[in-house]
């Protein structure tokens, strides 16, 4: 078996799984009305892009992380999230998320993706820009909207497709 057809098959067998869970397993998630959400994930998220109001939380503990996931909106009416890890010196932004278009990532990432999963068209597709500025693509399946099927790390100018899940 050529290595295009074992990447695409692992494609294919990861999104007969994600199509299995609703939430990534091993995950709680609770929801977190936002006045009772603490007040320096707050204070983080709203002070890390003008004008961002925030329109929900919620709460994910995973792999022995805690993290909030604080969603908003900015003045322009665009949406943002921003993922928040709980560590001992305070939270920490670890990813800034925004969906975006499948058309309007790099090419490079377009063809990476293609490249490991021939005819692969995503129904969603989210930007997770990391602290040090690594972006990762998170490529979604139909019918399978709890877990990426692919991601896709994007250095500016080197796209690869990820063996394994990023930790965020």
């Amino acid at each position: 078996m050529n290595h295009s057809m074992i990447v695409a098959t692992s494609f294919a067998v990861g999104l007969l799984a994600s199509c299995s869970t609703a939430v990534p397993s091993g995950a709680r998630i609770t929801d977190v009305p936002v006045a009772e959400a603490p007040a320096d994930v707050r204070a983080l998220a709203e002070g890390a892009a003008e004008g961002f109001v925030i329109t929900e939380i919620q709460k994910k503990e995973r792999d022995g992380r805690t993290y909030f996931d604080v969603e908003g909106e900015l003045p322009d009416g665009s949406e943002l999230e921003f993922d928040i890890l709980v560590t001992t010196s305070g939270p920490e932004i670890v990813e800034t998320q925004r969906d975006l278009d499948w058309l309007s990532l790099p090419e490079p990432v377009r063809t990476a993706a293609e490249a490991a999963a021939p005819g692969l068209a995503p129904v969603r597709v989210i930007e997770s820009t990391q602290a040090d500025g690594l972006i990762i693509y998170e490529l979604f399946a139909p019918g399978a909207p709890a877990d990426p099927a692919m991601e896709v790390s994007w250095t500016g100018s080197e796209a690869a497709v990820l063996g394994a899940r990023w930790p965020h």
